[in-house]
């Protein structure tokens, strides 16, 4: 259980009991089995809509599922689980029941051609694809607002930094999972009459599975705190807790600090949107000099995107852990810039590279700006916000991740044609936009570290 070790007595967040690791951990580790999935999806998603039979060109706007679910879903999540209070806690039941519904959807999709009598495997894996990233959302936006909930402001930086070290573990573990399972001797590429690699299929089985227990492991080890202790420790009354706020206020109410973010946030997820849309092709041209989805080269390159996603998620989730330090000696505006610049530098190299192993040079600058990503927003934030309030804020946060990515859906298709065609140009164009984002992060954001 998320057990309190000592007290603070004065300041509103600081009235919150100390945590020690274990709880803070136990907190988290849900988003250990969300992140296999989510990575799953990301290094594979592009490949499995490929191989039944999307053209490269409109790739991204099946990838817009994603950043639309969550700009429609999470806000509400937010609002909802603000209010909601019941024997399993306030963000527990959205947690567990988003995990229950994508890892169905999990099973779903690499399955889309055995589905033909219903629907065109194409339309299928669509939905499918919808469904998992909506339940995605309703399961990540309460993980957030978990952490904001339950550790005090003196332990942010390392709350969020445990969940990005989860989120990276995960992420390794998802991206690889295609990989390994090749290097344990099953089949890489489809069977006759088929169109997915078993490879994938089984990895999604394994990832729902994985989605499922260690969701149900924060969900059994982790007690919120009931309204009245809650109220308590934030310094609120029951009362104002209770008092119903319009949406249209919220918003006019919203945080200067969302606001500077914001910036920020549309650069970096506007590059890390094309990154996981266009890699595998990308250097399935580069470097296998191929376009064909279903050839084993083409396939090869997929594998290898699972890796160097995995690799990135290395180094991510070992910079997650000097990151409290960085924080706490550089500031958080400071270390999040220097993270985004290198996360840029990473990209652009991907440009000018011929050989596959050298790729890894290129995913640690990434690597370093997804751990940042993943927490320095967060820690900024989280501070600003009202704690009656904390999950709509988050929620409404979200759109400063899906905007962006809604944007570089739509402007994908033309961004490739207008750059011929080669995807890699495109993970370039990637580079560029992360590069200024790590300019505005410390132009623009005016927060106090």
């Amino acid at each position: 259980m998320a057990a309190p070790v000592a007290s603070s007595s004065s300041g509103s967040s600081s009235l919150k009991p100390m945590l020690n690791f274990w709880s803070i951990w136990n907190i988290s580790f849900g988003f250990l089995g969300v992140q296999i999935g989510y990575s799953l999806q990301n290094a594979n998603t592009s490949r499995i809509l490929s191989a039944i039979g999307a053209d490269p060109h409109h790739l991204s706007l099946f990838w817009l599922a994603a950043p639309v679910a969550g700009l429609i879903v999470q806000p509400i999540v937010g609002l909802s689980s603000d209010k909601t209070w019941t024997r399993l806690g306030r963000r527990i039941p959205f947690i567990l029941g988003g995990a229950i519904v994508s890892a169905a959807a999990m099973f779903f999709m690499p399955n889309s051609e055995k589905f033909a009598s219903l629907l065109a495997p194409l339309i299928f894996g669509a939905t499918m694809l919808l469904l998992m990233d909506t339940s995605f959302n309703v399961t990540m936006q309460p993980f957030r607002a978990l952490v904001s909930d339950m550790v005090p402001d003196k332990q942010r930086n390392r709350g969020y930094a445990i969940q990005s070290f989860l989120i990276n573990f995960g992420a390794v573990v998802g991206s690889l999972l295609p990989f390994i399972l090749t290097s344990l001797g099953v089949a890489n590429e489809p069977g006759e009459g088929e169109k997915v690699a078993p490879t994938v299929i089984w990895s999604f089985y394994f990832g729902g599975a994985a989605l499922l227990l260690t969701v149900l492991w924060t969900s059994l080890r982790t007690k919120e705190y009931p309204p009245a202790e809650y109220a308590k420790y934030n310094n609120i009354s029951e009362a104002d807790q209770a008092e119903k706020v319009s949406f249209l206020q919220l918003l006019k109410n919203i945080p200067p600090t969302m606001m500077q973010l914001a910036v920020t946030q549309f650069f970096s997820w506007f590059a890390l949107f094309l990154m996981w849309v266009y890699t595998t092709n990308g250097i399935a041209q580069s470097i296998w000099g191929t376009t064909d989805a279903k050839s084993a080269a083409f396939n090869e390159a997929g594998n290898w995107t699972g890796v160097i996603f995995a690799a990135y998620s290395v180094f991510a989730a070992l910079f997650s852990l000097v990151l409290t330090p960085l924080a706490d000696k550089f500031g958080r505006r400071n270390t999040y810039a220097l993270s985004l610049l290198a996360g840029g530098i990473g990209l652009v190299s991907m440009m000018f590279i011929s050989n596959k192993y050298v790729l890894f040079a290129s995913m640690i600058g990434v690597g370093i700006s997804w751990a940042a990503i993943l927490a320095m927003p967060y820690a900024i934030l989280s501070s600003s916000l009202p704690p009656k309030q904390t999950g709509v804020y988050m929620g409404i946060f979200n759109a400063t991740i899906t905007i962006p990515q809604i944007v570089a859906g739509l402007i994908g298709g033309l961004a490739l044609t207008a750059l011929g065609g080669n995807a890699i140009y495109v993970i370039g164009l990637a580079g560029a936009s992360m590069l200024i984002a790590g300019v505005m992060a410390r132009v623009v954001i005016k927060a106090k570290d």
